[in-house]
């Protein structure tokens, strides 16, 4: 009986959940009035940093006279565990350029997932960006960064793989639960998902290891940052264990370069010039304590973006955009790398229940399987603008690349306002290749922070990431086929090209087609390459940060997120990027208070 009443708790407390984001969330620009999105009592939007508090602020705020022993930039998926845990003992400014995710149900909830994604206005939580490639990107724009518009899969790295980055195994065994106690969840299975299960274990990508985070050969069931009422938990709620009177967020703070002081070998990075909601700008300055630092948090786009704006980057390409040079570094913007991904729609006659990543085949070719399905829209989503892609990673998009004019897509917009949910009946199949070995380079294209850089990824320029693909795509076509897909596929050969022609015809990027896309798979891979967004890179180890991620030959400065990294980790990195937040964060309390700290 105390089951059925908890449960029914549970149910009421979903309703008035669902009820409290409709009422504050029926537009953008409500939600952004709404106290509740300033869920703790440290976050604040950033033009009250020059105002005086008052009596009924909080006390631990602090206004712009004050310094800090560290400021943070960007409070995404590296960004808020590390605050979290430096505050517990130093006084931290977070500046995060986007909103909040409390009380946005575009963000909040799974059945919104592409909303986010498919909005593409100044206000939208994430960014659109387009690769000289042609592929259609997205950069985080709001507190929790990646984890707020993704797709929620949580898997850890593998143990070769923190060997190689030359983390203390200990720490970052440590580091992974207090991520996973405090938002993530074991995933509810939909049908879908059962049968391209049994499908993997059924072509051979074995053994079946059950529900894990551990990366592990074979087939298994992951994590997921979703709870079983759909409602997403992100990295901007580790926030929840920081400690309050050490702690001050900013959101609309636009961080746009960083202050260096110029004095003896090495630049000293002192603080930094930051814009709010108004465009009003505003000066932040590290305390003058010795081992005060700025930590760029800003992503693989983000943070080699502000370092260039900084006046750290290639002297040349510096001087031209008459950026004054702090340090010539080649290598800023160097190795940037995305995991190439091709995905294929398998249309059922059938309603198919939406489920984002719930399984994931790893394979020994270098290769992962996972999958999704169905389509969903609350009622409650924010008002939202597609333009040029469509729900789903555009697989619905009509307008052909060359007839892409402004009209076009304003026509477009127009008829896809509302896409009914029918249109989507089936599922996809993803096929994503690991540790790509083409790389490419992020540039400026002018001094304005708010504009994208020039991103550049080179998708299978390197033979051995084509010939993986080709491996993918055939694991997928055995899938179709797998008498566990037959209730869904009712597969031959002449329905599997139906279905590769169908990814072909959707125009999911802005590359040219060929007319022999389903004959080659080599060309099939070429022309219907798109992101899973685990770009990283330009911030290379070695090459502009140290082993410990301080920015070579500059004071007080480093980079702690995916930038750095030379390979995605995991089959999905936001497990890994969340705990080398928590796991950076207490080496820097460690080293500052001694290895017999407890944070």
């Amino acid at each position: 009986m105390a089951l059925v009443g908890g449960a029914a708790v549970l149910l009421k407390l979903k309703v008035l959940l669902s009820f409290i984001l409709w009422i504050n969330t029926l537009t953008l620009s409500q939600a952004y009035e709404h106290p509740g999105q300033y869920r703790y009592p440290f976050i604040r939007p950033a033009s009250s940093f020059s105002q005086r508090p008052t009596s009924v602020e909080s006390p631990s705020w602090r206004g712009a006279s004050k310094t800090y022993d560290y400021i943070i930039i960007g409070g995404g998926t590296a960004g808020c565990p590390l605050a979290a845990t430096i505050s517990q003992n130093f006084s931290v400014l977070l500046l995060e350029r986007g909103g909040t995710p409390f009380a946005n149900a575009n963000v909040s909830f799974l059945k919104n997932f592409h909303i986010s994604l498919a909005d593409t206005s100044p206000t939208s939580a994430s960014q659109l960006f387009i690769s000289t490639d042609g592929v259609f990107n997205s950069r985080a724009r709001i507190l929790g960064g990646g984890t707020s518009i993704n797709a929620g899969f949580y898997t850890r790295a593998s143990a070769r793989y923190i060997k190689r980055v030359g983390w203390d195994a200990k720490l970052v065994n440590e580091s992974y639960p207090w991520v996973e106690k405090q938002i993530v969840h074991r995933p509810e299975l939909v049908p879908w998902q059962r049968a391209f299960r049994d499908s993997l274990i059924e072509v051979g990508i074995s053994p079946f290891n059950g529900f894990t985070y551990d990366h592990v050969y074979g087939t298994k069931i992951g994590g997921t940052i979703f709870d079983r009422f759909g409602l997403r938990h992100t990295a901007a709620e580790l926030l929840a264990s920081a400690n309050p009177d050490n702690l001050n967020v900013l959101v609309h703070a636009t961080v746009q370069k960083i202050v260096f002081k110029k004095t003896g070998n090495r630049p000293k990075a002192v603080g930094v010039v930051f814009k709010d909601e108004n465009g009003k700008q505003h000066k932040a300055f590290l305390s003058k304590r010795s081992r005060s630092e700025i930590i760029v948090s800003s992503g693989a786009i983000g943070s080699p973006q502000l370092l260039l704006l900084s006046g750290i980057g290639p002297k040349a390409d510096l001087e031209k955009l008459n950026i004054s040079v702090v340090l010539d570094n080649e290598f800023v913007g160097k190795g940037m790398a995305d995991n190439p991904l091709n995905t294929i729609y398998i249309p059922t006659n059938r309603h198919i229940k939406q489920s984002l990543i719930q399984i994931v085949g790893i394979t020994k070719l270098g290769v992962y399987i996972e999958a999704s399905s169905g389509f969903g829209q609350s009622m409650d989503s924010i008002h939202w603008n597609n333009e040029i892609v469509s729900a789903e990673i555009g697989q619905l998009l009509t307008v052909p690349p060359k007839q892409r004019s402004h009209e076009a897509i304003q026509e477009y917009i127009k008829r896809k306002r509302n896409i009914p949910h029918e249109a989507f009946p089936g599922g996809f199949i993803l096929e994503k290749i690991a540790w790509p070995l083409s790389t490419g380079q992020l540039t400026l294209l002018n001094t304005n922070v708010d504009d994208n850089p020039s991103v550049t990824f080179n998708y299978f320029n390197h033979p051995n990431d084509l010939a993986r693909c080709v491996d993918g795509i055939r694991l997928v076509e055995k899938i179709l086929k797998s008498k566990h897909f037959v209730n869904y596929t009712q597969c031959d050969k002449e329905t599997v090209e139906k279905i590769l022609n169908m990814s072909v015809h959707a125009n999911v990027n802005l590359i040219p087609k060929h007319t022999n896309d389903t004959k080659s798979i080599e060309q099939f891979c070429k022309d219907t390459v798109i992101t899973i967004w685990h770009y990283h890179g330009g911030c290379h180890v070695g090459k502009v940060v140290s082993p410990n991620y301080k920015v070579l030959r500059v004071k007080r400065l480093r980079v702690i997120d995916g930038s750095t990294f030379v390979s995605s980790p995991g089959t999905n990195p936001q497990a890994t990027v969340m705990m080398m937040g928590r796991y950076m964060g207490v080496k820097i309390l460690r080293d500052r208070l001694g290895r017999a700290a407890e944070v």
